[in-house]
């Protein structure tokens, strides 16, 4: 949220070692700038990754297992098998070519590195920058210490004036031209406007940032007291921490002591009840909102307007970073502040009860959204639940760490259900309901409810054998302690994993006895309205469409009437299944296209693919194989990320075969394949305009202009340049770039272009990246559509 200064030629040092080797590790102490320098490398580099760079922040896990589960997630891997989720990487990773930056390892070191080895085996063209206080310790590893700003060092004479930079060779630049200056003076100004390091504080800028060790954090700190002190009042309150806390030496350790003189100088400076709350919002995970604050923090010594006038201080002291993009404001603390704050919290003999306050909240949070789950706030609280990501890990991970929490672990896992399920983590859901499960054996209703929820998620998963044997394990508990809800519950979802083996003789009885049950009841749910889609499917796979259709307008109606959503989708898309089953596309079609509406609302990424299957079937039935072909590359990418297509049923399976095997027919093998390059390619919002539509091309519908370029095989493919990033000025590149367009134009790799030109590879490929930042563009493909275009400039 600040500006990047300095560090020019670390950038470069870092960029040319990635350049060369697959792994690089950016190693130093708290507070050095190792985050900042990795992501700004990113940014710089993403061009030269066509599959993207990606951030994964490892500073909230605390157990080494969860290192793969993060990348995943970083990387919206969204595989529902039931798989390891290092397999599901290595899978996904296998032909990326992708810039991973694992953000602070350190605490991880050996799940990291494990993983690490794996990746870099499996998937020849990812690398990886990563970040940690040590190396990782892997094979083919460069480290990388990243150093302090440069900053001015007091010359024999004790002045300032034109001196030497710290660690390096004698140089010639302004003291206010050093980038630990820089950095201040840009931190400072903000906080006061209009101020500049000139000829009258230089020197003591300089003898601050000297002080400081050139450590960014520190400096940093330091400026935003500029708010209420002059730099001269900042030094001489430094120079007594400093005094107390380290021996004049200037190496790491020293380093150290520094960036905590300014922490412990800057908590000091704190009121007593900015102190307090520091130290109790470090145990949040991430980032946390007002009232998350005010819930886990008030309480002795604090009271709720405490609380807000506390996190108003801490703003201004820049401990708490405030983003205000979303809903609701939400706060985060640096990693080295948080530390800071749970030795604070330790000190104070508060962490447990903190802790539990905490559990305590997000508990609240994950039963609320259970109660509110079939209703009109459903898109509302999909994105709550995923904002609150790393503290339900949090919280979760207390129930299972702390003696006596396990009962209160299997509640909260399973009031997630909608967390898991609707925002299509089921994954993470099964992880954690099978810890639970594993830990608390004793026969309780907790243990019920969570055992159908796993075996409801494990059935997702295609996990048929682990699914039947917990639902049943589940029905037998139930009856033991006569709870009927729990019974129909896993009844229901007993007949649904008894239809995916294709067991209807089983499956039928099942879901009768549930429907029965649920009707009875009338306490009607969203996993329990899934029950008319469930039953449908046993109708139409016996050839009962009639029934099948009767039964899913029975569902619509009471779920329309409860003012449901994403239950609501689910029967349209299973409406639309159903009457392809029958031979009656238009339906087919409506049913997709109504689900797929909701389904882009509520953001449901498992959802999607499923009803976009649907209308590519419906268009390659429709003779028009271009937009099928387009659509079943798009979901070819998406499931993909989700690992099993159409939860591997088979007849699902067969009729999106047919549907490629006729497009394909129609369209030819190479024009098929470049028209499922392009869906692959498309973002997903234009995708699902252009399914909605009528139109034939891709263009129409996002006000684009497409062109002929060579495929990777004979002939062509159409590729679209969007109307926001199509380039007015061809003049803006140089001769040589412009040759090196025309020659991507006629499908030359970089080798072939470097050879043409009597250039090496490397200047090819910064040509191609300067093309690439000039027009905006993301990918070679547009280059070659711009240069067919413009051929006469080439």
């Amino acid at each position: 949220m600040t500006t990047f200064v300095g560090r020019r030629q670390a950038v470069a040092d870092v960029k040319r070692l990635l350049s060369a080797a697959r792994l690089v590790t950016l190693t130093g102490f708290g507070g050095v700038g190792k985050s900042r320098l990795a992501m700004q490398v990113g940014r710089e580099l993403r061009r030269a990754f066509p599959d993207g760079a990606c951030l994964i922040e490892l500073a909230k896990l605390r157990d080494p297992l969860l290192v793969g589960q993060a990348v995943a997630a970083a990387l919206d891997v969204r595989d529902r098998s039931v798989r390891n989720i290092e397999s599901v990487l290595l899978r996904y990773l296998a032909d990326k070519r992708m810039l991973l930056i694992l953000d602070n390892c350190e605490h991880v070191l050996d799940g990291c590195g494990e993983l690490v080895t794996r990746l870099l085996s499996a998937a020849p063209k990812v690398r990886i920058l990563a970040t940690s206080r040590e190396s990782l310790g892997v094979a083919g590893e460069h480290s990388w210490r990243v150093p302090p700003l440069a900053f001015p060092t007091e010359t024999a004479a004790g002045t300032m004036g034109v001196s030497r930079l710290a660690g390096e060779a004698t140089g010639r630049l302004p003291a206010r031209r050093h980038e630990a200056l820089m950095l201040f003076e840009d931190r400072a100004a903000a906080v006061s406007p209009g101020f500049c390091v000139n000829g009258d504080n230089e020197a003591t800028v300089a003898r601050l940032c000297q002080r400081l060790d050139g450590v960014p954090l520190a400096i940093e700190l330091a400026a935003v007291r500029m708010r209420m002190l002059s730099a001269e009042q900042i030094l001489a309150r430094l120079e007594d921490r400093f005094r107390l806390l380290t021996d004049g030496q200037h190496d790491a350790q020293g380093r150290h002591r520094s960036l905590r003189a300014a922490v412990e100088w800057s908590f000091d400076l704190c009121t007593e009840t900015e102190r307090l709350l520091w130290a109790r919002c470090s145990v949040f995970a991430g980032g946390f909102d007002l009232d998350a604050v005010e819930s886990v923090c008030a309480g002795e010594g604090l009271s709720q307007e405490d609380v807000f006038a506390g996190v108003t201080g801490l703003v201004d002291k820049s401990i708490l970073s405030c983003d205000h993009n979303g809903r609701a404001a939400r706060y985060r603390m640096l990693e080295t502040i948080r530390h800071y704050g749970q030795e604070q919290l330790v000190a104070g003999g508060e962490e447990a009860t903190v802790r539990r306050g905490h559990r305590d909240y997000y508990l609240r949070i994950a039963e609320q959204s259970d109660a509110d789950s079939c209703g009109p706030r459903q898109a509302e609280w999909m994105a709550r639940l995923r904002n609150e990501r790393s503290n339900i890990w949090a919280a979760l991970d207390y129930c299972f760490t702390e003696p006596g929490e396990a009962r209160t672990g299997l509640r909260m896992a399973s009031a997630l259900w909608f967390y898991w399920v609707a925002c299509g983590v089921v994954r993470d859901g099964r992880l954690w309901l099978d810890r639970a499960l594993a830990l608390d054996t004793a026969p309780s209703g907790e243990r019920a409810r969570a055992l159908w929820m796993a075996g409801w998620i494990a059935s997702l998963q295609g996990d048929n054998t682990a699914s039947r044997r917990l639902l049943r394990e589940c029905q037998g508990l139930a009856r033991q302690l006569g709870d009927e809800t729990d019974l129909t519950y896993a009844t229901q979802f007993l007949g649904e994993a008894e239809t995916f083996v294709n067991d209807l003789e089983h499956a039928m009885p099942l879901l009768d006895d549930a429907l029965s049950r649920h009707r009875q009841a009338n306490a009607w749910t969203a996993p329990g309205l899934l029950i008319f889609g469930q039953h449908a499917r046993t109708d139409f796979l016996r050839g009962d469409v009639d029934r099948a259709v009767a039964r899913l307008t029975d569902g619509l109606e009471l779920c329309v009437s409860l003012n449901e959503r994403w239950t609501l989708s689910c029967t349209e898309w299973n409406l639309s299944v159903t009457w392809w089953s029958a031979g009656n596309v238009r339906e087919a079609a409506k049913y997709a296209g109504d689900a797929l509406r909701k389904k882009a609302e509520l953001d449901d990424q498992f959802g999607i693919p499923f009803c976009l299957e649907v209308l590519a079937w419906v268009a390659a039935s429709d003779s028009r194989p271009h937009r099928a072909a387009v659509l079943l590359g798009a979901v070819r990418r998406m499931w993909d990320l989700i690992g099993r297509p159409l939860f591997g049923f088979t007849t699902l399976l067969e009729w999106s075969a047919e549907a490629r095997q006729r497009s394909q027919v129609a369209l030819g093998e190479d024009a098929f394949a470049a028209a499922e390059r392009i869906g692959a390619t498309v973002p997903q919002q234009e995708l699902i305009a252009f399914a909605l539509s009528d139109e034939a091309d891709l263009q129409a519908v996002a006000g684009s202009a497409t062109v002929a370029v060579p495929s990777t095989g004979r002939g062509t493919t159409a590729v679209r340049i969007p109307a926001s990033r199509r380039p007015a000025a061809p003049a803006a590149l140089t001769r040589r770039e412009r040759e090196v367009a025309a020659l991507v134009a006629e499908g030359m790799t970089n080798k072939e272009i470097a050879s043409r030109l009597v250039i090496s590879r490397r200047t090819a490929e910064a040509h191609i990246e300067n093309i690439l930042t000039k027009f905006g563009f993301n990918c070679r493909a547009q280059i070659a559509a711009w240069a067919a275009v413009n051929a006469e400039l080439a």
